[in-house]
């Protein structure tokens, strides 16, 4: 293997192990849900606040919780994207 081709899946690597500290926060239904998704595209947490809870309408926290987990997971790939973008025009002569 080329050393420019050595040199590119070392900085790959150093950008996945980047996107896993990179912690996306979303909030949803004014913060009764909180979701942090890290750059590898992994919950890392749900809260809930049951203060904004309504145990009779359990249909609007889960609305909320898919709300947050859809728009974090949204956020965390466009990080991911522009974290990898700059390494991936490189990547087309490695053999596989």
């Amino acid at each position: 293997m080329a050393f420019d081709q050595m040199k590119m899946l070392q900085q790959l690597r150093k950008a996945q192990k980047q996107l896993g500290k990179e912690i996306i926060e979303v909030e949803a239904g004014d913060g009764a849900v909180v979701v942090q998704i890290t750059g590898e595209l992994k919950i890392k947490s749900v809260k809930i606040d049951p203060a904004s809870v309504d145990l009779d309408d359990i249909e609007q926290l889960e609305h909320w919780v898919e709300i947050a987990v859809r728009d974090g997971l949204a956020k965390a790939q466009e990080v991911a994207a522009e974290t990898m973008k700059p390494l991936m025009g490189g990547l087309g002569n490695l053999p596989l």
